[in-house]
């Protein structure tokens, strides 16, 4: 499947340094999906970055990032759900919350 969504975001969250990227498509689980649309997203990103950052902070500066591929930049992402955690954060937990479904997918 192609997902040039999903690679270009992940390109372009590089400049976090990310120890742990991880970007999951889950367009699937919302109303109104389409095979292979690039929609909602879940992302897990651990970066030294974010060392000493609020969560407020951490989150500006990922969708800084995002910004051309949402939806409000011209992009086609409508949703970005953003776990962003510092390495020592990332070692207590090693999982992401899971995603809730879509309220007219249920």
């Amino acid at each position: 499947m192609n997902n040039p969504t999903a690679a270009a975001l992940s390109a372009a969250l590089q400049a976090l340094s990310p120890s742990t990227l991880s970007l999951q498509n889950e367009s699937h689980m919302h109303a109104g999906y389409f095979e292979g649309k690039e929609s909602h997203f879940k992302l897990l990103i651990v970066s030294e970055a974010f060392e000493g950052q609020r969560l407020a902070a951490r989150h500006q500066a990922v969708y800084a990032l995002a910004q051309p591929f949402l939806m409000s930049g011209g992009g086609t992402v409508h949703a970005l759900a953003i776990h962003a955690y510092t390495p020592d954060e990332w070692a207590k937990l090693e999982q992401a919350p899971d995603s809730p479904l879509c309220a007219s997918r249920r």
